[in-house]
């Protein structure tokens, strides 16, 4: 079934600098990777180049910069043809994604346990409420963005931003499968889980930790539809009744 293509809707960050050539292509790639995190572009999104030209007033000389870095962290499917429009990720890469995030993470909390101080549980116990008080006033975007962070904010207490880096990276594709795959897995859900596991570092209890990390990501991709019924021609267009 054809997917609906949602407008291109893109709201430029305002403090960014608009001369420097590099200021201006990370913008446009912050911006369009946050609109994506936040459930503002859709997979399948045709990228215009004149009108995201238009929306930042910039060159599209600056615009190809930003959508051939977008694509090569394989938010964005550039086509001769068609240009350049939000990746559609395959049932193959998403099952991948969460591979890697699951070894990843799991590994990332368990090493955290040995170095967490009571100063960054408490940091993480004011990211808990602001995660509770987007998913109970209901703001997706914000609650979205939120629940993302949180697994970035744990690979930084690490103090390593080569794996917050990728994390982010990871997080942003992760947000796109969910998009694309009808993610079932509700925020309250993500959100209960990620206070069971601040509970077990602040219990330093490194097991626990990894083995909730695990669960947790496992759960997400479980509530996607990642294994559609798919019938044959005859099964699908016989009458019923």
């Amino acid at each position: 079934m054809a997917r609906m293509r949602m407008p291109l809707k893109i709201v430029p960050a305002r403090s960014a600098p608009k001369t420097a050539t590099v200021g201006a292509t990370e913008r446009i790639v912050a911006s369009i990777t946050t609109a994506i995190v936040e459930r503002r572009l859709m997979p399948g999104t045709k990228l215009s180049e004149q009108k995201i030209a238009d929306i930042f007033q910039v060159s599209r000389t600056l615009v190809r910069q930003a959508l051939n870095q977008l694509s090569r962290d394989r938010l964005v499917t550039l086509n001769p043809a068609r240009g350049a429009s939000v990746a559609m990720p395959s049932v193959d890469e998403a099952r991948q994604v969460f591979q890697v995030r699951a070894m990843l993470e799991g590994a990332m909390v368990r090493q955290l346990c040995a170095l967490i101080t009571d100063r960054q549980i408490a940091e993480l116990r004011t990211h808990l409420h602001d995660e509770a008080a987007a998913v109970n006033r209901t703001d997706v975007p914000g609650r979205t963005r939120l629940l993302a962070d949180f697994h970035v904010v744990l690979a930084r207490m690490l103090g390593n931003e080569v794996l917050a880096q990728l994390l982010s990276d990871l997080l942003s594709r992760s947000s796109l499968i969910a998009l694309m795959y009808q993610s079932s897995h509700s925020a309250a859900h993500s959100q209960d889980e990620h206070v069971r596991i601040v509970d077990a570092l602040g219990a330093r209890d490194a097991s626990a930790a990894a083995r909730l990390m695990e669960h947790h990501i496992s759960a997400v991709e479980q509530n996607l539809r990642l294994d559609p019924h798919t019938a044959d021609l005859f099964t699908a267009l016989r009458p019923r009744g």
